[in-house]
């Protein structure tokens, strides 16, 4: 064991953690933390399923060695539902039928968050952009984009 003591910043909060020098970020997310919402499929940065936010910009996390992430806010799929309410996105998605399995859902969703961090109303062209690297396995990307459309909007209107 050749573990080293590193601190994460994920939604918000500190983690002291003892990890292995080749751990990813979204192993030590789902197995030391818990945070299971950030799924890994292919583990090679291809499907987008494991897509959390890093210093406001949506990455696989499946590519991240987590001893590289120290001084980075990390935010996934869990900080978005406060209070008992969810998120704009995940009510959105639930409204659009925007999951069919749901295994794409959190990466997408997150990618999505970090469009609508930076852009108030982007059109459908920048949505498939920003999610480009998320893969729908059910092909249900008129009812993902429909989704971040209405999120954006709900947005703006409580702005």
């Amino acid at each position: 064991m050749n573990r080293k003591t590193i601190t994460l910043t994920v939604n918000d909060r500190d983690h002291e953690l003892r990890v292995e020098p080749q751990w990813t970020l979204a192993q030590v997310l789902r197995d030391e933390l818990n945070l299971t919402g950030t799924k890994v499929a292919c583990g090679q940065g291809a499907c987008g399923s494991c897509t959390v936010i890093a210093d406001g910009l949506a990455v696989p996390s499946c590519l991240m060695l987590a001893v590289e992430q120290e001084g980075r806010k990390i935010y996934t799929v869990e900080s978005l539902a406060a209070d008992g309410n969810l998120h704009p996105l995940q009510e959105t998605w639930l409204e659009e039928y925007a999951a069919q399995c749901g295994f794409c859902a959190s990466g997408m969703i997150m990618g999505a968050k970090a469009l609508l961090d930076k852009e108030d109303d982007p059109s459908v062209d920048r949505i498939k952009r920003a999610l480009s690297g998320n893969l729908c396995i059910c092909s249900n990307y008129d009812h993902i984009i429909a989704a971040v459309q209405n999120a954006a909007r709900k947005l703006g209107e409580r702005a």
